[in-house]
């Protein structure tokens, strides 16, 4: 009975751990103005998502910050745009954007930070981006998201 019963917990826990490990990423960028990674998939078992930035360059944010903005496709570049004027102390992120699923800090070669959304109201047939709103770094930081049924 206490084989079976260890068993069991163990089998809940590495799950648990699998789970996690599904419903996360890490995405690296560089002072080459680089993502590591131009697609994200999102499995359909995930309520939430978190996404880790690491910035893997040497030069400070004002030089050469990157962060991680999700919106849907057609409003990237308006909310790119919209956060030049929201400035380096709003990660150049219009406070209060409603058309932001998720964004992270801007960051500089070193640092790491991340973001934890919900992925259940999202509507899995809309086209989704993510992208560096770092003053002109949209053009090349952008890859695309999509849900794995």
């Amino acid at each position: 009975m206490l084989k079976r019963l260890l068993f069991c917990a163990s089998t809940l826990l590495v799950s648990q751990f699998s789970l996690a490990d599904e419903c996360s990423t890490t995405i690296e960028s560089n002072d080459a103005m680089q993502y590591n990674k131009s697609e994200l998939v999102i499995p359909a078992t995930c309520e939430d998502f978190t996404v880790t930035l690491k910035h893997t360059g040497n030069l400070p944010k004002q030089a050469m910050g990157h962060n991680w903005v999700m919106t849907k496709e057609a409003d990237a570049q308006p909310v790119a745009t919209a956060g030049i004027s929201a400035g380096m102390e709003n990660n150049y992120v219009k406070p209060d954007d409603e058309r932001v699923i998720a964004a992270t800090d801007i960051i500089g070669g070193g640092e790491s930070t991340s973001t934890t959304f919900s992925v259940k109201g999202l509507n899995k047939s809309d086209a989704y981006l993510f992208f560096c709103s770092f003053p002109g770094h949209i053009g090349i930081m952008k890859g695309t998201v999509t849900f794995k049924s």
